[in-house]
């Protein structure tokens, strides 16, 4: 039972952490790439 003193802080701090960065990269607009990936696969780079 101690255990859980420890372990529930401890988890609540790491995901918290993980939902801060996160936020961090929807925010500094890090999944914006519309055209990228769709146009990518089309695109033939052979040389």
């Amino acid at each position: 039972m101690n255990v859980l003193v420890v372990l529930i802080p401890v988890s609540l701090i790491l995901g918290s952490l993980g939902l801060a960065g996160f936020l961090w990269t929807v925010r500094s607009d890090q999944y914006d790439d519309d055209k990228g990936n769709a146009s990518r696969i089309l695109l033939d780079d052979d040389a």
